[in-house]
């Protein structure tokens, strides 16, 4: 395995960690042949004909190099890539939260807690409209009918995960909402299971993700917004306006990503990133019939079960992320071995989140042709 341009300065025990989960990673698959390759140059030259910044991880047949383009903090001349840099996830974090749920799951059969995606959530939240008809299942795959506008917009608070979880509550509990059954993405969804995985542990989200996903894989610059540490900077979202660069320059605040324990809470690294996907599959956190379980959730009504859109009859997963009023974007779609595909975290972009998809895509059919979805 060529890590020549593995993240950089990144330790040489974190590169064995790697190579040693991929080789462990759904060794009955050969992998597929690779007839193309994406260079360093091809995703700089994306960046720079897009006038996009960000962190690219290339995937290609178990291989993995990141590319890094333009700056994380223009101000400071900090540039992406930077060792100490650190990127919002946002939705690409709520696969993450799913798996937390399901390890507790493993942990809770044959006890009084025992649960499963066939539990109604009126267990944990009695009082919460339509709850004794909704499911873990229907919260995983969004299709609890839930709806909150506004989840997103800065209410200038840093409020604590029971605030944020009881104000999702009360805006359910205060307007319509759609019917039980049907597909509707809404953070609301995943904030209600981080407030599920807060009873059943008694410990609070923040606790279990630093036990639970933190802590078990080494990961250095991987945290919840607000903890991340004095040593580490949070990359800055620009817009690409008026034919010039890095401009309106905004951060994901703290008190945005305190509304959304969860959901949209996580920062974290291209390269740290995938060292999860493979943990999802290869026992660190979950097992491969645990991840299977999580991605085809009997609710789902569309490809999207647990955090991730199941794409290609099963082939490829993807999942895309954006907060708010901010210019991040992330998107991530790999093969279901992990062994090919791509990780792009943006901090400058004037695209919507379908164009970006099909840069991305470009990239992904040098990687390995006709294996990916565009969407």
């Amino acid at each position: 395995m060529n890590f020549k341009d593995f993240f950089l300065k990144k330790s040489a025990k974190t590169v064995g960690k790697l190579a040693l989960a991929a080789s462990l990673l759904l060794p009955a698959l050969a992998p597929a042949t690779v007839q193309a390759e994406a260079t360093k140059s091809d995703v700089n030259q994306v960046m720079r004909d897009n006038h996009l910044a960000g962190s690219v991880l290339l995937v290609q047949n178990g291989s993995v190099k990141t590319v890094n383009y333009g700056y994380a903090w223009f101000g400071r001349w900090m540039k992406n890539g930077s060792y100490n840099v650190t990127y919002p996830a946002a939705s690409l974090q709520k696969v993450v939260t799913g798996a937390m749920l399901v390890q507790i799951m493993n942990e809770k059969n044959h006890t009084k807690q025992q649960f499963s995606q066939y539990t109604k959530i009126s267990r944990w939240y009695p009082k919460l409209k339509n709850a004794r008809y909704v499911t873990v299942g229907n919260l995983l795959t969004h299709t609890s009918g839930y709806r909150t506008p506004g989840l997103e917009s800065n209410r200038r608070k840093n409020l604590s995960e029971n605030k944020a979880i009881n104000w999702v509550s009360q805006k359910i509990n205060g307007s319509w909402q759609y019917q039980t059954g049907s597909f509707n993405y809404n953070n609301a969804n995943y904030i209600l299971l981080a407030g599920i995985i807060c009873k059943l542990t008694g410990h609070s989200y923040a606790y279990n993700f630093k036990h639970r996903i933190v802590q078990p894989l080494g990961l250095a610059h991987t945290s919840l917004r607000h903890d991340i540490p004095w040593t580490r900077s949070q990359a800055v979202s620009y817009a690409y306006l008026w034919q010039r660069k890095y401009q309106r320059p905004v951060s994901l605040p703290k008190s945005v990503a305190s509304q959304m324990p969860g959901a949209g809470n996580m920062c974290t690294t291209p390269i740290e990133y995938y060292e999860i996907m493979l943990a999802l599959q290869n026992g660190a956190i979950l097992s491969q019939s645990d991840f299977n379980y999580l991605t085809h959730l009997k609710a789902r009504k569309t490809t999207y079960s647990g955090g991730m859109y199941m794409k290609r009859d099963g082939k490829v997963k993807s999942a895309f992320g954006a907060i708010g009023d901010e210019h991040y974007g992330n998107y991530v779609q790999l093969t279901a071995d992990n062994r090919n595909g791509i990780i792009m975290f943006v901090n400058e972009r004037s695209q919507t989140e379908q164009q970006l998809k099909g840069l991305a895509f470009g990239l992904l059919q040098k990687i390995q042709p006709g294996t990916f979805s565009l969407n």
